[in-house]
């Protein structure tokens, strides 16, 4: 199996997928394009690549449909592609699972930064490793956090219940969690958990903040309508509230 990231490229005109498959395919990556969800669903039965670039407008069918249904049944990252004049499609495709954005035309040096910033930070950890395994040098208790009913290994980027169970956790999910240990009893504005994250862009990461961590409450929290793990500080931003210190 080859070492090189397996990236689709889905866009339905043929000379921008064939663009940004060549550049991509230039600096090492495997690429495969693909013209629709028809033919990337078929791909995928074959084989779940490494990350899709997935354009979200397209006649045929929606990119948003597309990422509702890949997220439903994979935990592959997608960076979508999108109109400059299209902030509420990048809002509700990051909400859906998304992990990052590019706006079209493209710059092709960019996107390139964008899917090596995703693989770095989707990166799974190595199945064949034991969990005695871990570098001597971090103790395993280090790299666990406990949030709520889970526990955050930051090591191998994955949530867990107690019994070992792991639960889906996208890129940008796991990105505020690890803020979040890093930072326990802080309070975090938007402002603040978007530049400790690395996000780029305030018009569409600020109110997907918002949405992200909904989404990462109904995960971790025992009731996700009381937040009582990461709270909400009104005026303030959110904070988190590691089980030692909760009533």
């Amino acid at each position: 199996m080859s070492q090189n990231p397996h990236i689709i490229v889905v866009d339905d005109e043929a000379p921008a997928r064939e663009m940004v498959g060549d550049y991509l395919k230039m600096h090492g990556f495997v690429v495969t394009l693909c013209d629709g969800g028809k033919s990337l669903r078929a791909e995928i039965e074959t084989k779940v690549p490494d990350l899709v670039v997935l354009d979200l407008n397209m006649p045929e069918e929606d990119g948003l449909s597309i990422i509702r249904d890949l997220k439903a049944k994979t935990n592959v990252p997608v960076i979508m592609l999108t109109a400059t004049a299209s902030p509420i499609d990048r809002v509700v495709g990051l909400e859906l699972g998304a992990d990052d954005y590019v706006a079209k035309p493209c710059e092709l040096r960019e996107l390139m930064a964008r899917i090596r910033s995703v693989l770095r930070r989707s990166a799974p950890r190595p199945t064949a490793a034991p969990a005695t395994a871990a570098p001597a040098a971090k103790p395993a208790n280090e790299q666990l956090v406990r949030f709520g009913t889970k526990w955050l290994d930051l090591e191998a980027q994955a949530l867990r219940d107690d019994e070992g169970n792991e639960h889906p956790l996208t890129a940008s999910e796991f990105g505020l969690l690890k803020v979040f240990a890093a930072n326990p009893k802080r309070v975090l504005s938007r402002e603040r958990l978007l530049e400790l994250a690395n996000a780029r862009d305030a018009e569409a990461f600020d109110r997907a903040v918002d949405l992200r961590i909904m989404r990462i409450r109904r995960k971790i929290e025992p009731d996700p309508t009381k937040p009582a793990v990461i709270r909400t500080i009104r005026g303030g931003g959110y904070l988190f509230s590691p089980a030692a210190d909760r009533p």
